[in-house]
């Protein structure tokens, strides 16, 4: 089976991401949270629709139509995230004692700020 994240690009990938986040956005919604203009996301969700990723479906309000991820969609956020998970384990094995406690206190760190 061949890796379906390598054929998205990263805009989608992020896109689909985000989406998946989110739970059913507008376009516009989903246009703010990446910092796009809704002309970009309409290229982008057109092209995750066409790939079976995502779907509209019609609002709450019937305005406008919401996107939701499929079920194909979270298959491929699930594969993309065990291929990026795999990728830095390599990298985290490959430290010796010393750095990986470094890096250890430095996560500390970062979940602290993030709070």
């Amino acid at each position: 089976m061949r890796d379906e994240t390598l054929a998205l690009s990263p805009a989608q990938l992020s896109a689909l991401g985000t989406l998946s986040r989110l739970g059913p956005a507008r376009i516009g919604e989903l246009a703010d949270a990446e910092r796009v203009r809704p002309p970009s996301m309409t290229r982008t969700v057109d092209g995750l629709e066409e790939a079976g990723l995502v779907e509209r479906r019609a609002g709450a309000d019937r305005r406008a139509c919401e996107v939701v991820v499929t079920d194909a969609g979270r298959a491929v956020l699930t594969a993309d995230r065990r291929r990026r998970d795999a990728w830095l384990a390599g990298r985290i094995a490959e430290l010796d004692p010393g750095e990986v406690h470094v890096l250890r206190e430095a996560v500390a760190v970062l979940e602290r700020v993030n709070a």
